[in-house]
């Protein structure tokens, strides 16, 4: 029988006040012969793609979905259903777009490492096109201590992260393995639009993705 719920223990269930969409942190690093020293970026005298300067500007991500496909079993008129293979979503990314175009560069740089523009050729070694990416889920504490309100009845180990999230406490941590990209969006240019900073998305092909600990490079399990 259903009991009735106040506000107040609803309250106390809800751990940190809930996460927060706007706290996160994707961290990439490109592989160098997709996007090395052939980029000629402005600004960059290397040409090397700043993965600490990326954190800053990539504006919108996902944690992945999770996927297991059904295996549907025919039997006297009705359907069984059995679990089937572990399928991967593609994965896609928002990136302001600043003045220097560093990043719509080296991800126009990588796909066109994979595939040439003029001919059929380009990267064969997935080794040499693959990278992998990091996201945080970062909680509104501090991993440093900071107001005990906010790290009361976290799961123990989940309140002092050690990610690049700085300071910031790691709430979640997915790590995406041998990704890379399959899609850049327009950037739509209009004399009637004012008072906006560009942007674009990428999208990208995952090969598997798993959770890992926060602050760690070790997978949960």
């Amino acid at each position: 029988m259903a009991t009735l719920k106040s506000l107040s223990q609803f309250k106390s269930k809800l751990i940190g006040g809930g996460a927060r969409p706007n706290l996160f942190e994707v961290s990439l690093n490109v592989p160098g012969a997709a996007a090395g020293v052939n980029l000629g970026l402005q600004g960059d005298g290397d040409g090397q793609f700043d993965a600490e300067k990326f954190t800053f500007l990539c504006k919108a991500a996902a944690l992945p979905a999770s996927n297991i496909s059904p295996i549907e079993v025919p039997f006297r008129g009705r359907t069984m259903k059995v679990a089937g293979d572990r399928t991967f979503d593609t994965w896609t990314i928002t990136v302001i777009n600043d003045e220097d175009f560093q990043y719509r560069r080296a991800f126009e740089a990588w796909m066109q490492n994979i595939g040439q523009y003029s001919d059929h050729s380009g990267l064969t070694s997935p080794v040499d096109y693959m990278a992998d990416a990091t996201v945080l889920q970062l909680g509104r504490g501090t991993q440093n201590g900071g107001n005990s309100d906010f790290t009361s009845g976290r799961t123990p180990g989940r309140e002092t992260g050690t990610g690049t999230g700085g300071n910031a406490s790691v709430l979640a941590q997915y790590k995406f393995k041998d990704i890379f990209p399959t899609s850049i969006s327009a950037i739509d240019l209009s004399y009637d639009t004012t008072d906006t900073i560009e942007e674009f998305t990428v999208e990208f092909q995952v090969q598997y993705w798993y959770p890992e600990r926060p602050g760690s490079n070790t997978a949960e399990g």
